[in-house]
Formats: structure tokens, C-alpha cells, sequence
């Protein structure tokens, strides 16, 4: 059977890929490019990426700006012509009207591809008109070919809160090209390293939290950290360190988290693997939001044990991960920072060989391929 050539529609800039959601475009379109055909239409923010296998027109406007997208749908039906594509995908819900006005254009099928339930989000970030965008949501989704879900919960909740027909979702979650643990000396390595630039003593734990600080769960999950965890971690014997990286994080908040001597307030780093690889654990204290904690991949892909609260670890069974992850219920922070403290969470073990294979991008770009093949 032909493999469908795909145009994907993504509403922001993800090239280059440097945060977490970037990440998960950017790189489910270049791996599933080595498989077949794919053409992207992006916002005029993004740059060309250097990869040819991918043919990227950085011309739309930004979702925030998205009606006026309507002056392009006559170059994107051109596109479709042009370069004879079969599938036409849209990178979460912004554009969803424009996949089903292309597929009254051009009789070609559409697909959602949903990074979260966003209604859900804009709800959690306390946006009056949260109900009217679901409603928007729903319709759009209904309105779709087929839906990929970024988790199992996700896809669950979709189904029944909006009648979605299950034969036409399924679960298209987050990867990683790396295929087994970090060795322990390159583990080690790292770790001095972070030791000596920071000059810590040895012996100190250190700890990971990190993300993208303009998301209202990331900066909720800051304030936990400091009015939460430090006092419960005062109550016991643990010598300790946080590094919180990441981008777009405030004067305020970097001002309140150097106002502290167990924060280590690193910002945008080059090689956030460094920290993945050199840290004892990284803690995910995250209570808000949707979708799968694509840090949470990062963290456990690079070999790092993760301590999480029990709404940031959706989308990672604890059959995938054993001990490797500790899941503590939301909200119990005393219980959280008595993980951290725990000499046992520091046992040196490995994350199983079934999350590598569970979270194989080339796996998941396979699963997709066969779900595009049937329409």
C-alpha cells in the first residue's frame, strides 16, 4: 500500500526546536519525513531547519492571530496540489476550521493531532472563555478524519466527554531517539562536573526541575518548590541542591529563587542533557496542565529517576518505568519531599528497556503511518 504523503499545519514556531512542545513537532515531522513525504506550513515565526528531508513554508500567522489565515487558504490548496499530498495533519486544535475547509476544498482527509486537551489547559490557566473554546474543541474533533491523542487518559476523556468515535483515535505520544540508559561512568562524568562548576561538595544531592516558565503549570509548580517542598525538606537531615533551567522566567521569579541558597538558578542552559545526566533526580511537583510532561520523557530517557506528582506523570504507566519513577498523589508535598530524602530513591538502577521501546520515535511515527494508511 502507497504511504500517504502529509502536509502538516503547525500555528507557532517550533524550528528551531528548543522547548519541549517544539520538540514533539518538530521532531515526529522529521522522523516520519525518512519514512514518506512531508510538507510543513508554519508560522511566518519559524525558521527553515537545515534538514532537507522536510519541506517547510514559514508563511501562516500565529494561532493567536488565526482567522487571518484565510487570505492563505488558496496558497495552502495549492500546496496540496502541487505537491500531490494525501493527508492533511493540524498540529493541535487552533487550526482544526482549516482542515475541514481544505477538506471541502480539495476532498483530502484531516487529521488532529492534539498535544492536550487545550480547553482543559486554558480552564487550569482561568480563561473566561475556556467553555466556548471546548465547544470549539469538540466540534472540530468530531468534524476530523481521525484524532491522535498524546495519551491514553486524553483519548479516554475525548471519547466521552465528546463522542468521539474510538475506531477513529488513537494514542500518538512523545519520543526519544535514544534506545537504552546512559552509561554510569558518562552519568558520573556529568555529575562532577556539575560538583565542580558549581562548587558544591560532594556528597550533596542534587535535584532537576525544568520547562518552559511562560506555561502557568511550570511557574505553579516553582511556588510549590519554594513555599512546599524547601520548608518540608528543612525538616529533615539532606544536603541538597535544586538547579531549575528553562527559558522565559521572570525578573520577579528569578529575584525570589536566587533568594535562596538550595536553588541554583541556571536559565536557559546549552545542553540541558548535561543536567539530565548529572543530577541524582529530577522532581516534577506538577499539579496543573494536560497532555504528557515531555521533560518527564527527557529525564527518564536520559537514565534519571523521577520523582512525580501524580497529575505530571499521565501518559507514563508505572508498568513502563518501575521504581524508576516514584508517584506521589497531588498535593502531598510532605510525602514528596520524604522521596527526595529517602536514601532508596537514589538506588542506581536502570529505566527498563520497555520504555525505550514504548517511546521509540520511530516506533510511534509507525503507529501513525498506519492509522494515516487507512484513510
Amino acid at each position: 500500500m502507497k504511504l500517504p504523503s502529509v502536509l502538516g499545519i503547525v500555528s507557532y514556531k517550533v524550528f528551531p526546536a528548543q522547548m519541549g512542545g517544539q520538540k514533539c513537532v518538530a521532531a515526529f515531522y522529521t522522523h516520519l519525513a525518512q519514512k514518506t513525504k512531508v510538507v510543513l506550513a508554519v508560522s511566518k515565526t519559524n525558521e527553515i531547519p537545515e534538514d532537507k528531508t522536510l519541506q517547510v513554508f514559514p508563511f501562516l500567522y500565529n494561532h493567536n492571530w488565526a482567522f487571518a489565515n484565510l487570505r492563505y487558504i488558496y496558497r495552502l490548496f495549492k500546496i496540496i496540489k502541487q505537491q500531490h499530498i494525501d493527508v492533511i495533519a493540524i498540529e493541535h486544535s487552533y487550526f482544526g476550521w482549516i482542515g475541514s475547509m481544505l477538506r471541502w476544498l480539495t476532498k483530502k482527509p484531516f487529521i488532529i493531532r492534539s498535544h492536550n486537551i487545550e480547553a482543559l489547559r486554558f480552564r487550569d490557566m482561568q480563561r473566561v472563555w475556556w467553555r466556548l473554546y471546548e465547544w470549539y474543541e469538540k466540534t472540530v474533533h468530531r468534524q476530523a478524519n481521525f484524532s491522535f491523542f498524546i495519551t491514553a487518559e486524553e483519548m479516554a476523556w475525548a471519547i466521552e466527554h465528546w463522542q468521539l468515535d474510538e475506531k477513529k483515535c488513537t494514542v500518538i505520544t512523545y519520543g526519544t531517539d535514544i534506545q537504552q540508559p546512559a552509561p554510569a561512568a558518562e552519568k558520573m562524568e556529568c555529575r562532577r562536573w556539575l560538583i565542580a562548576e558549581n562548587e558544591l561538595p560532594p556528597a550533596t544531592k542534587l535535584f532537576l526541575f525544568n520547562g518552559s516558565f511562560d506555561y502557568l503549570p511550570n511557574t505553579d509548580a516553582l511556588r510549590v518548590i519554594i513555599s512546599e517542598i524547601l520548608p518540608a525538606l528543612h525538616a529533615v537531615t539532606l544536603n541538597f541542591r535544586i538547579f531549575i533551567c528553562g527559558r522565559s522566567i521572570n525578573e520577579q521569579w528569578q529575584g525570589v529563587l536566587k533568594s535562596y541558597p538550595e536553588i541554583i538558578y541556571k536559565g536557559m542552559v546549552d545542553n540541558i542533557e548535561q543536567y539530565y545526566k548529572g543530577v541524582d533526580c529530577f522532581i516534577n511537583p506538577v499539579t496543573l496542565g494536560s497532555g504528557i510532561k515531555i521533560k518527564l520523557i527527557d529525564a527518564l530517557a536520559n537514565n534519571l529517576t523521577v520523582i512525580s506528582a501524580k497529575n505530571g506523570a499521565r501518559g507514563v504507566s508505572a508498568e513502563l518505568v518501575g521504581p524508576k519513577m516514584i508517584v506521589l498523589e497531588d498535593y502531598d508535598w510532605q510525602g514528596f519531599a520524604r522521596a527526595m530524602a529517602n536514601p532508596d530513591t537514589f538506588t542506581p538502577i536502570n529505566t527498563p528497556d520497555a520504555f525505550y521501546t514504548a517511546f521509540n520515535w520511530d516506533a510511534i511515527v509507525q503507529k501513525a503511518l498506519l492509522s494515516l494508511q487507512t484513510l
